[in-house]
């Protein structure tokens, strides 16, 4: 069976530069560091303690808000709120995890403690004097997301919170739980490779198509699922892209969760690298449809993949239905009795404006 060789082509990037690393820090039993009584400071106290930390608390004075939160039992088990009636010291910053300050004026002393001490610092609204910053949250714990504009529009932050809050049903939470209560038994039924990632396709796919809270007993039904999974041969399978004129946005979401679920995805030249964002982190990519790779060994190379267990994505531009050899790909997949499904495309001929510049082989 012949091979695809890879061309001598460099891919296209994983990841496009970041302003800023999204890091998500367990805090639970760990000291931290807050000093001034504002409200400002009161709402990252607040946050900290819902991560479990200890917080010791320092100013003169705290405001009714402040004091309002320190009366109030933690909503974390592991949380401990301690208010110091005084000015914080250099020494308070030794051993701490991190220190977040509302300084007017000792921002800079505090940050230079802070940063002496090796402690991760960040002066409420005084980004000079950050290492970090602290982001927007959508709060479905487990499940937390973060947005971040690296300080420039801290409204654009809240309105894609807003966003994302409309689209996450309140019941991930429970599934996200329910999830992690299973994670243990099904890692030791399913080894690491595709049995283990068709169970949590699976798993996700029932929490957004069923978007109400998880009925007694679903989760024994998953574990069942995973069982018989454990004693069916992996069998891998191919998914033919369309992946439209170049344009994210117009890819369908059926393309998109394909993209994420994907092992392996062999690409024309002509798809843009806006697409290939979207795709697994972990995926290998194989730029393919270009000079130098014949039909026949695209094909092996699929089939290949597919009989050794591997999800492929053969990701087109435009619509696959559009390219002569989409049907012999196909054909000769099922030839070797290996699953295949098309997910149709925007015909790049049709939308003049996209980024392919012509449909790939």
């Amino acid at each position: 069976m012949n091979v695809l060789q890879l061309p001598r082509k460099e891919a296209p990037a994983r990841m496009e530069p970041l302003a800023r690393l999204p890091v998500f820090f367990g805090l639970e039993g760990k000291r931290v560091v807050v000093a001034g009584g504002t409200d400002a400071a009161m709402w990252k106290a607040e946050l900290l303690a819902a991560c479990g930390a200890h917080v010791d608390a320092y100013a003169e004075t705290f405001g009714e808000t402040f004091q309002a939160l320190l009366a109030r039992t933690p909503a974390h088990p592991a949380a401990r709120l301690t208010p110091h009636a005084r000015r914080w010291r250099p020494s308070d910053l030794s051993g701490a995890a991190l220190a977040i300050g509302d300084c007017e004026d000792d921002a800079g002393a505090f940050s230079t403690a802070a940063r002496a001490a090796g402690v991760p610092v960040n002066v409420i609204d005084r980004p000079e004097f950050c290492q970090f910053q602290f982001g927007s949250i959508v709060n479905r714990s487990p499940v937390v997301v973060a947005i971040s504009t690296d300080g420039a529009a801290p409204i654009l932050a809240q309105a894609i919170r807003r966003r994302i809050e409309a689209l996450l049903p309140r019941s991930l939470k429970a599934w996200a739980a329910l999830a992690q209560s299973l994670r243990e038994t099904v890692n030791r039924r399913l080894p690491p490779g595709p049995q283990r990632r068709v169970f949590w396709e699976r798993f996700s796919d029932r929490v957004f198509s069923a978007p109400h809270m998880p009925e007694a007993g679903v989760g024994g039904a998953f574990l069942a699922d995973a069982e018989r999974l454990a004693e069916t041969p992996a069998v891998g399978r191919v998914t033919v892209v369309g992946a439209g004129p170049g344009e994210a946005e117009l890819l369908t979401l059926k393309a998109v969760r394909a993209l994420q679920a994907a092992d392996v995805i062999l690409f024309d030249e002509a798809v843009s690298a806006e697409v290939l964002e979207l795709a697994r982190r972990e995926a290998k990519r194989v730029p393919v449809g270009m000079r130098g790779c014949r039909r026949e060994d695209v094909e092996s190379t699929m089939a290949r993949l597919a009989m050794a267990g591997k999800y492929v994505v053969r990701l087109k531009s435009g619509d696959p239905a559009a390219h002569g050899r989409t049907g012999e790909e196909i054909a000769r997949l099922r030839r070797e009795n290996i699953p295949v499904d098309v997910v149709p495309g925007v015909p790049a001929v049709d939308y003049p404006h996209g980024k392919a510049g012509r449909q790939g082989a």
